[in-house]
């Protein structure tokens, strides 16, 4: 079952790419007493990811910041070491936190996998994005497959 605004952000644990390696972070710690943009990819480096969803989130940083959001968040199933060279790569160091759901446990919790199979990329996370409050589901917006529409910062900004 896919989750909904309103819902709660299930607890389980990610790795926050950070200059000194992996750091685990629990989503119940991570999303308390915050607003969170949080937004996620197929996966990084892949082509739309990497030309237009991760670089509208870095752009739009500041206009995100000045409408609420306290952090702005990317997951993948990806490995964290994949996600810190794809943050440094794409200029998100100290913009965007990279939260690797490595095993897609999260996207699972969330009921919002994928199976990537037929492009060789096996159980992914589908193309959303959502704004969390202190752990619950704010705004959530899902692409249908292949699309790039209602994910964007610039649409969530709009939402605001």
């Amino acid at each position: 079952m896919t989750v909904s605004v309103g819902d709660r952000i299930p607890n389980l644990t990610l790795m926050r790419a950070a200059a000194d390696g992996p750091q685990p972070v629990s989503t119940a710690d991570f999303f308390a007493n915050r607003r969170v943009a949080l937004f996620s990819v197929p996966g990084a480096f892949t082509p739309t990811c990497s030309a237009r969803h991760l670089p509208g989130f870095v752009e739009k940083a500041d206009d995100l910041k000045a409408k609420g959001v306290d952090e702005i968040a990317c997951t993948a199933v990806n490995d964290a070491f994949v996600l810190a060279a794809w943050a440094r790569m794409g200029e998100a160091v100290d913009k965007v936190t990279m939260l690797a759901d490595g095993n897609g446990e999260f996207v699972k919790a969330l009921g919002l996998e994928m199976d990537g199979s037929k492009f060789g990329m096996g159980q992914r996370g589908k193309r959303f994005s959502m704004v969390v409050n202190n752990g619950v589901i704010e705004q959530l917006f899902v692409e249908e497959p292949g699309a790039f529409s209602v994910s964007s910062a610039d649409y969530m900004l709009e939402r605001l």
